[in-house]
């Protein structure tokens, strides 16, 4: 069963009732909460409900100069109570962090029915859980987040996009190694091989600050090769072609050994961060969830399993 609320209210009423049924529920459609509730631009903090797309956020954020530093892909399609339940990032998160980093108040929905707070301007957590941990990433499987309170950063001065052509993993690892080494900070450490020669690929930089402190990392960037124009056209393929793409997360010092394995399959990596989306082979033993843990906050939050588990 999919619901279609049109309020918070109505949300706890049918998720009380289904419930009470033990009726499965498949998924929430929040499109109607699409509001922009505060934005105290003074002191960098917005409140928004769940069904608001990142893109209008960032749009109406935009107008006061201010934004929230996530950069996932497709932000036009991708609702706040989305890219919160599946924890979603982009390049832009090696300099700017996780979701996590920014959510000061949560606002959710329990399987029964139970409206909860967490943080922001009220602080009520059940029986001593950290819900904005636990919310964030869960995937609507502990409940509906329904709203959110983001702290804000603002807008750069400048922001520009450098690549060096890498003719092998050899030049791509040691190169990144001496961009993570330098002087300088940028905000994105991507390498892919989505547009670069066979055998080849590009290690992206991102740089963003005053227009002063931007010229000043390209010229350092430019002394380790790494000066050609370029953008993040590249998280369009990821985005529309997202099926395709399998994730593994890795310790960043492994993420060149890791990508050798794939055989050069298509991949994507958050070079600094160590997470890596490709079209290969699996390339490492997979580390099994913990699924005790996950079972008892299931348990906890939903008894009866009416939400969707975690894939």
């Amino acid at each position: 069963m999919t619901l279609k609320p049109a309020s918070v209210e109505e949300l706890a009423e049918l998720l009380a009732n289904a419930n009470a049924r033990g009726e499965k529920i498949s998924s929430v459609s929040l499109a109607a909460l699409n509001r922009l509730l505060e934005h105290t631009a003074e002191d960098m903090t917005a409140t928004v409900e769940a069904g608001v797309t990142l893109a209008e956020l960032q749009r109406q954020l935009a107008a006061h100069g201010q934004w929230l530093p996530i950069d996932p892909p497709q932000p036009e399609q991708l609702a706040v109570g989305t890219l919160l339940a599946a924890d979603a990032s982009g390049p832009r998160r090696f300099g700017y962090g996780t979701i996590r980093d920014y959510v000061i108040g949560l606002k959710a929905v329990l399987a029964d029915g139970q409206v909860i707070h967490s943080g922001g301007k009220v602080v009520k957590n059940v029986a001593g859980y950290d819900l904005m941990k636990l919310f964030i990433g869960s995937r609507g499987s502990l409940g509906v987040i329904v709203e959110a309170t983001f702290k804000l950063r603002p807008l750069p001065g400048a922001e520009t996009f450098i690549q060096a052509n890498c003719p092998s993993l050899n030049e791509a690892g040691r190169l990144i190694e001496e961009v993570l080494d330098s002087e300088f900070t940028p905000v994105v450490v991507d390498l892919h091989n989505l547009s670069a020669a066979a055998g080849h690929s590009s290690l992206v930089l991102g740089l963003a600050g005053t227009r002063e402190e931007v010229e000043w990392q390209s010229a350092k960037a430019a002394d380790l090769g790494c000066a050609e124009p370029s953008s993040l056209d590249y998280q369009e393929i990821l985005g529309a072609e997202e099926s395709s793409f399998r994730k593994v997360s890795v310790l960043p010092s492994k993420t060149v050994e890791v990508i050798r394995t794939l055989n050069g399959a298509r991949f994507i990596a958050r070079a600094g961060n160590g997470i890596i989306y490709h079209c290969g082979a699996f390339a490492l033993d997979s580390h099994k969830r913990p699924t005790k843990l996950e079972q008892r906050l299931k348990n906890e939050f939903d008894p009866k399993h009416i939400l969707p588990d975690l894939p």
